[in-house]
């Protein structure tokens, strides 16, 4: 049976680099590979995945909360790679799943583990559980060289913990951060201690 594969990492990890890769080397193999992302994930274009080193590829299949996967023919295709998983539907992991089962095609999804609250994402969530490999894409910290393992979000370089848990944005509006730095950044501007906050 093929696998499903979650592969996550903090903003500015190469996550989007490192599927693109993939892509390539099973285009350069001269096998089929598709390429999907969320439908609202607008930010480089509606179709296009796009890594902050500048390589980009077009999305075969964008997907919402009623997409049905199950219902598509994938006969052919050697490898699903799905970009910014993390804001994927439990339904939507779910329906990759089975596809690794039913169709036997390997899945591979990259995205963010948790938001900028350190909250898991739904998507982020259902992967966890339901992935045979977990695999961490590492980066280092943007304040100091230690490992980053959070997502801090900034207004103006000014560590902030409201608004939406998803809102789009890059190195503009998310740092990665290691824990220290993060509880350190937080603390500095909201009156209450992170671990009190709901």
């Amino acid at each position: 049976m093929a696998k499903l594969y979650f592969r996550h990492g903090t903003v500015g990890s190469a996550k989007t680099l490192n599927l693109l890769a993939v892509a390539h080397n099973y285009r350069q193999q001269g096998k089929r590979v598709l390429l999907m992302k969320p439908e609202m994930d607008s930010r480089y274009g509606r179709e296009n995945i796009r890594s902050r080193a500048g390589l980009e590829m077009a999305a075969d299949i964008l997907l919402s909360v009623d997409s049905d996967l199950l219902s598509m023919d994938f006969t052919g295709v050697s490898c699903l790679l799905v970009d910014e998983a993390q804001f994927l539907s439990a339904n939507i992991i779910e329906q990759l799943r089975e596809i690794t089962l039913l169709q036997d095609i390997p899945v591979l999804c990259y995205g963010l583990r948790t938001d900028f609250r350190t909250r898991l994402f739904e998507g982020s969530l259902r992967l966890m559980e339901l992935a045979d490999s977990i695999e961490e894409v590492k980066a280092t910290c943007h304040y100091c060289n230690r490992k980053s393992i959070m997502n801090l979000k900034h207004v103006n370089g000014i560590a902030v913990l409201d608004g939406p848990a998803v809102e789009l944005g890059a190195e503009e509006k998310y740092f990665p951060a290691c824990y220290e730095c993060y509880s350190t950044q937080t603390a500095r501007s909201c009156k209450e201690p992170l671990s009190l906050l709901e």
